[in-house]
């Protein structure tokens, strides 16, 4: 995908949709947007990207086997691929994988004539900015040390039942997994007030997003203004070399602005 803006306008909305196909939706973006021939979407093989335009705004489609199940893993990586190097370009509202309407008639008139207005909004508020997520998860080895140097019951139960068989110390191994689990909760929510201090100067918009694992000590989306992703990425960097060997901090982006965008 190689959108770029042009001044004419795109492609004609009114291009019918084959006969037992249905218009997959990618996400919605200004319509003086073009898309390079030849880029494919969802299925296999995948549907010429296309958009469909109204007013001032444009939802990128292709066309999909109106009974074929989505779900693959290809299916939501090309999806997520196609956003993600879209918004590099150009604004891009991202819709959630697998939102399918009948026909192109459709597109325009369930979901681009009544929300126009929203629409066109929110590309403005995007427009210029690209989404980062900031990842961090503690090294396993390395929190449960500073637990047990920190905890003084938690260390008195390391050595209850160090070398002693699991039956006979079920109680204790579990009071201390309540306190390794209660602990690195605690931590994960300074280290993430810490993550956002480091960063909020240099966002338009942060949001603490729930952890995707028991050990995340930070997980938080960042929209990002493009003349600023290079002091961004510094940033995150610094960062990461000060929390190396506690923390695996990963930075991923840019991409579409999931989770600062109302689509669904």
């Amino acid at each position: 995908m190689s959108p770029r803006r042009e001044a004419a306008g795109s492609e004609d909305a009114s291009q019918a949709s084959m006969n037992g196909y249905a218009s997959y939706v990618y996400g919605i973006v200004p319509m003086d947007v073009e898309v390079e021939a030849g880029t494919e979407g969802v299925g296999d093989p995948g549907g010429q990207v296309r958009l469909v335009p109204f007013g001032q705004i444009a939802a990128l489609v292709s066309d999909v086997e109106a009974d074929r199940p989505l779900g693959r893993p290809r299916d939501l990586q090309t999806h997520q691929r196609l956003l993600d190097q879209t918004a590099a370009e150009v604004p891009v509202l991202p819709f959630r994988f697998g939102a399918v309407l009948t026909n192109s008639e459709a597109v325009v008139e369930e979901l681009l004539k009544p929300y126009h207005d929203q629409f066109a909004d929110a590309l403005q508020e995007v427009e210029g900015r690209t989404q980062y997520v900031v990842n961090g998860r503690y090294d396993e080895r390395a929190i449960l040390t500073e637990i047990l140097r920190e905890n003084g019951e938690a260390a008195s139960l390391r050595r209850q039942i160090t070398g002693r068989p699991e039956d006979a110390t079920r109680n204790e191994r579990m009071r201390l997994g309540e306190i390794i689990e209660g602990t690195i909760a605690d931590k994960r929510e300074a280290d993430t007030a810490t993550v956002v201090d480091e960063l909020s100067d240099l966002c338009e918009q942060l949001a603490v997003r729930e952890p995707s694992h028991e050990r995340d000590a930070a997980h938080v989306a960042a929209l990002v203004a493009r003349d600023r992703r290079t002091e961004f990425e510094q940033a995150v960097d610094e960062l990461a070399r000060r929390w190396s060997g506690r923390v695996e901090l990963r930075l991923l982006g840019p991409m579409a602005p999931y989770d600062f965008v109302g689509t669904s």
